[in-house]
């Protein structure tokens, strides 16, 4: 059997939350369109507020969610929590930490991964890559 070439797969879907406008900018700038060979274009959702967070996941359809762990007055380690004890099949989280040291409260969130701010292109990138590789 043929394995469809990324470019004939959907998009993958990305909702990407933060109350702050430049930090959902910077990770639509870092990741583009296509981030991988393997994989098919990128799209984006972006949100501002944890209740359109919640909202846009009870839609569902996303093959990622990317959060801000910085967001006020909702962090994005708290709806990353919420997010998965209510949604049985949950795609993976990305948490974006205030810093480095703070990967293990990410941990507890049961996001899949973390990146820490500022935002670095290339970490950001392969975070993403590890998560929605097939068989990753």
């Amino acid at each position: 059997m043929a394995v469809p070439s990324p470019e004939s797969r959907a998009a993958l879907r990305i909702l990407v939350y933060s109350d702050d406008p430049r930090t959902r900018e910077q990770v639509r700038l870092a990741l583009g369109r296509r981030i991988h060979p393997e994989l098919p274009e990128l799209t984006y959702d972006e949100v501002a507020t944890g209740a359109m967070v919640i909202r846009r996941m009870d839609e569902g359809g996303f093959d990622l969610v990317i959060l801000d762990g910085e967001a006020t007055p909702v962090g994005g380690m708290g709806i990353a929590k919420q997010l998965k004890d209510e949604i049985a099949d949950c795609p993976p989280i990305l948490v974006l930490t205030g810093r480095p040291d703070d990967a293990w409260l990410a941990s507890w969130s049961r996001a899949e991964a973390a990146v820490p701010h500022p935002i670095d292109p290339i970490r950001l990138a392969d975070a993403v890559v590890s998560l929605l590789r097939p068989g990753a």
